[in-house]
Order: C-alpha cells, then structure tokens, then sequence
C-alpha cells in the first residue's frame, strides 16, 4: 500500500487569489499592516501559521501573542467565509473524482498536508464539494514548517492506514518542492505556464495542469509510489 499525500490551495481547490487577498486584508483590518510580501517562497516558513509569525515580528518588533494569534486567524477564517457565501468556491478540475478514485482503491491511501490553518482548509474543501474530515491531515496548526506538516499527515496516515511502502506528494508551489526534496519523497506538481516549467526545476518527477485526465495522473502516481 502505497500513501499520495496532497496540498490543498491550488492543488485541490481553486483558492490561492481568494486566500491571499483575504490574508493580506486580514493583517490590514487587525493590525494595521499594510505593503505585505505575497510572494510566499520569500518566507522560511511557508505556511499561515509561518508567514503570520514572520510578518508580525518583522513589522512590530517581538512574537505575536496566542490572542494576537488568534485574533488574525479568526477575522481571516471569516472573510474566507464571506467571499465562499459568495461564490463558492470551485475544485481543480477532477479533484473531486481524483480523490474518491483513490480512496475506493486497493493500493493507495490519501492524506492531506497543508499549509493553511485547519479551519480555512475544512471550509475550502466543503465549499468546494469536498470534505476535509475524510483524510488523515496535518496543517497550519501543527507546526510552522511544511517539512513537519508532511512528516505529521505521514505518521496519522499510518496509524489510519498501516504501514506504507512509500509516499508521493502534490502540490502546487516551490515550497512544496523544496519541503519534499528535504523529506526525500518524490513530488508531483499541478500547474500551468511558467509556474509549471518552476516546479519542474525544482525537482518535479511531473506537472499536470489538473487531473481532468484521471488515468494518465493515476499512472504517473502508481509509476512514482512503485519506484520509490
């Protein structure tokens, strides 16, 4: 049995603009912070709970507060779910039935690994048509770091699933690449265009725009898991 671990933003959901308008905003309406970097590869550590620290203490001078914390990811949490009352929020295309596909199966297991906060994660995915609670998972919550997100959503699939004989990851971004090429774990990439030809550099074993062709992805997943 082999564990495909996936990210979420741009990888399972459509909602890496919505995400980073509304964390953007968020440090405006709370703190007052204006001028944010969104280029996330700028940041060590490339998660919600890793880029909040790093903004805050680089802008105020010391660590945030569990309040201050909190205060951030609540008033983000709720323009997310603003703007998915909105115009829900839609899945890359053949997500929906990717997942389903490889949970029915006998050979692969799923798990989730992401960057954002829990809270985000669960409302984008059921937005999308998805549920969160479905899948072993590790997040934001967890750790600041992506390499110990994976290493956690790993360990719980394990303790769901039984042992795996090795694990493939999905993602979207350079961080993803770069975390995966940390842990040692093969790394498949979901984008278009110049961000595509990045991934690939970076160490992608394959990009896929999304998973409209279900076959050709699952190929490219059971090729990977078989030879790592």
């Amino acid at each position: 049995m082999h564990l495909v671990m996936f990210d979420i933003d741009g990888t399972l959901t459509e909602t890496m603009k919505v995400d980073e308008e509304c964390f953007v905003r968020s440090f405006n309406d709370v703190f007052g912070l204006t001028d944010i970097d969104t280029d996330w590869s700028n940041y060590p550590g490339t998660t919600d709970s890793g880029i909040f620290h790093d903004v805050f203490t680089s802008r105020i001078g010391r660590s945030p507060t569990a309040q201050e914390t909190s205060q951030f990811r609540q008033h983000f949490i709720q323009l997310l779910a603003a703007a998915s009352s909105q115009s829900p929020f839609t899945p890359v295309a053949g997500a929906d039935r990717l997942l389903s596909r490889l949970a029915q199966g006998g050979s692969h297991r799923v798990s989730l690994a992401t960057g954002g906060w829990r809270d985000s994660a669960r409302l984008k995915m059921a937005s999308a048509g998805m549920c969160y609670e479905d899948f072993p998972s590790a997040s934001a919550d967890d750790a600041l770091d992506r390499e110990s997100i994976i290493r956690l959503s790993r360990q719980r699939a394990a303790e769901r699933y039984g042992r795996f004989g090795s694990t493939v990851y999905v993602g979207d971004g350079v961080w993803d690449a770069r975390a995966c090429r940390s842990i040692g774990i093969p790394f498949i990439g979901i984008a278009t265009g110049s961000r595509a030809t990045r991934l690939s550099a970076e160490g992608a074993v394959c990009v896929f725009p999304d998973y409209r062709d279900t076959d050709l992805f699952l190929s490219s997943v059971y090729e990977t898991t078989n030879v790592a």
